[in-house]
């Protein structure tokens, strides 16, 4: 009778763990599973068939860290695209699956690339893979156990996950932990959370079985995450012989030369100098192997790049150097083929000369809010956040010269009165100039964007001091530095407001690539040719924050560099966008203005159509469609502020 009992599927899914448990089965790495065990199906892969490791010799060492033996916990892959690695991903898997099941977690970086993952390479997998398919408890599409997103398979289950879904990150404990493409994780969830640092978390309930796996080509030096990882690892490299000396070496893109069409492309030995063909390549490859270039490190890390293609799984050298030479006035194309193919971390050239240490490092001794000779008008710009206030006073002189005379962060939320007070005090107080005398903020910016756009608003409404202005970051990358002014006619209160406040748009990226060629150019300048001034009085995360964006080519944008806060940066674009006011325009000031803006502030006789500054800020009136503040017919195109 009993060949006629129907078991339930709970019952037949613990029969078949207990009957795979019992099998007696050779210990086996990860890729001598994969050679045994995995078919490659022509929906996710070029060649289909039978894996074989040998195909691509490097991927052996990173894919045996993931075997059941293996005492590596972190394994850390930099590798260039069409190298295999999301192979090494998925072979990883299937070995968990077959091999050494446990609960499991694969993580994408968003839901589109997770469907594509699911639907281009673990489907087609399990599909062509018999060894699988049959540890999974069921293979029923509208069973709950086998879902797009959860597999149930005999001793585990398999969890698929994407970057963007900060619950369901939250909510699963798992013993092995694969993420792919790690670098287009958002820098934050919607909580504030580093998506990174919660996987690594689901993983706290196995402390000494537990695996991970982070896969990744590099994208912006400063801002990649697998880059951060890798820098943490025993960076191992794969060293090969060269054909005429034996001299072992790692392949890079420096050592590979050219004739003058292209035509011609061979690697140089380091060490004999003899000129290596890229026959030699395979040879080369079987006899290679990894080493550690940073021994001790607990994370294992592999990088290689696209000169260590196998013909056939890329492009091959003659056709590398073709794309090289073409790219050379294309950063954007110059940056994705450093990513892709070098795997290596974009860095602007000029990023270089303005890191934050470089420039504390030529720090200048003068006190704060203490203008030197050389700054003649003092603007401010001022970032809101939920609870703070940041803000950046910055004195210009002559071509735009500037000096960092203040940057002090206020404390308390802008939707209460205290803190605004503060603001109001600390930009009507005077600032002191070297030799003697003071001199005013003449214009200020505030950030309107976030939460408290009105209560931002309502605080330049006031007028309560010089020259205040409400701004937002333009949205198109090429926009000017500071755009007409466009009338708001709400209140704080969400009332009708006929006098309304006067909004201006900024244009961020152009201000912050004015900035930074800037400090780049006075990199190497001494002091009295600088065009860059700042106080060693200011703390070190002044500096840090100043330098915490770094520009990303293939997306036109500024991206918040790992670990900074920005507001340094962002503040001094404010303050710069003041300097552009209506009434000022110090982008467009001449010697002869300048001269006179200096002949006032030494006490000096100046032309009679300079007029004083007045001892307190004055309100400006408001500008109406019939009496606007700027009569521009009436203009000289180079009118001087209002106070000289």
């Amino acid at each position: 009778m009993l060949d006629r009992v129907k078991f339930s599927n709970p019952c037949v899914s613990g029969f078949k763990a207990l009957a795979r448990s019992l099998s007696p089965r050779k210990p086996l790495t990860v890729s001598q599973w994969a050679d045994l065990e995995r078919r490659l199906s022509s929906k996710g892969s070029a060649q289909a068939g039978q894996w074989v490791t040998e195909n691509n010799p490097p991927l052996r060492e990173p894919m045996d860290c993931m075997s059941a033996r293996s005492a590596v916990h972190d394994t850390v892959l930099m590798f260039p695209i069409q190298f295999g690695k999301t192979e090494v991903a998925v072979n990883a898997l299937g070995y968990c699956m077959d091999r050494d099941p446990g609960p499991i977690m694969v993580c994408l970086p968003g839901e589109v690339s997770m469907n594509k993952w699911v639907a281009q390479k673990l489907t087609p997998t399990i599909e062509e893979t018999p060894a699988m398919k049959r540890a999974l408890t069921s293979v029923a599409s509208r069973d709950s156990s086998n879902t797009r997103t959860f597999k149930d398979f005999a001793g585990g289950q398999l969890y698929i996950e994407h970057a963007g879904s900060p619950s369901r990150l939250k909510s699963t404990t798992v013993q092995k932990l694969i993420v792919d493409e790690v670098d287009e994780f958002s820098n934050n969830l919607s909580g504030g959370d580093d998506p990174l640092a919660m996987l690594e978390g689901r993983t706290s309930a196995f402390p000494s079985t537990y695996k991970r796996l982070y896969i990744s080509t590099p994208t912006i030096k400063g801002i990649s995450r697998i880059e951060s990882l890798w820098n943490k690892s025993d960076q191992r490299r794969f060293f090969v012989p060269c054909p005429h000396c034996s001299h072992m070496q790692h392949l890079e893109w420096g050592g590979l030369h050219w004739s003058a069409d292209g035509s011609q492309v061979w690697y140089t030995c380091q060490e004999c100098g003899a000129q290596i063909d890229e026959h030699h390549k395979t040879s080369m490859i079987k006899a290679g192997e990894w080493r550690a270039t940073n021994p001790g490190a607990k994370v294992r890390g592999y990088h290689i790049n696209c000169l260590y293609y196998q013909f056939g799984l890329g492009p091959r050298w003659a056709d590398l150097v073709e794309t090289w030479r073409e790219i050379q006035n294309d950063p954007a194309r110059l940056k994705t083929f450093i990513n892709d193919r070098l795997a290596e971390p974009w860095e602007d050239a000029a990023m270089r000369a303005v890191r934050h240490n470089a420039i504390a490092d030529r720090a200048e001794q003068y006190p704060l809010r203490v203008a030197p000779r050389g700054a003649l008008v003092v603007t401010a710009g001022v970032d809101t956040q939920d609870n703070r206030l940041a803000v950046h006073i910055v004195g210009w002189g002559r071509g735009l010269a500037f000096w960092t005379l203040d940057y002090i962060e206020l404390p308390g939320d802008p939707a209460d009165e205290p803190v605004w007070a503060a603001l109001a005090d600390l930009l009507n107080r005077p600032i002191e100039r070297e030799g003697g005398g003071s001199m005013r903020i003449e214009a200020m910016c505030q950030d309107a964007g976030g939460h408290r756009t009105e209560a931002v608003k309502n605080f330049v409404r006031q007028r309560r001091v010089k020259r205040p202005m409400a701004i937002f970051g333009a949205v198109p990358n090429n926009a000017p530095i500071l755009s007409k002014g466009k009338l708001h006619d709400i209140d704080w209160k969400g009332r009708s407001d006929k006098k309304g406040v006067m909004v201006y748009h900024v244009g961020t990226v152009g201000a912050k690539h004015w900035l930074y060629s800037r400090l780049s150019a006075d990199a190497d300048k001494q002091t009295e040719d600088r065009m860059t001034h700042f106080s060693d009085q200011l703390q070190p995360e002044f500096f840090t924050g100043l330098v915490g964006e770094i520009y990303n080519p293939s997306k036109n944008r500024f991206e918040n560099r790992r670990g900074a806060r920005n507001e340094p940066l962002d503040t001094w674009v404010y303050a710069f966008a003041a300097a552009h006011h209506p009434e000022l325009r110090l982008h467009r000031a001449t010697k002869t203005d300048w001269d006179r803006i200096e002949a006032y502030l030494d006490g000096k006789p100046v032309h009679a159509e300079i007029q004083a500054p007045t001892e307190m800020p004055e309100p400006l009136p408001v500008p109406t469609k019939n009496n606007p503040v700027i009569n521009r017919q009436n203009r000289r195109p180079n009118m001087q502020p209002r106070s000289w």
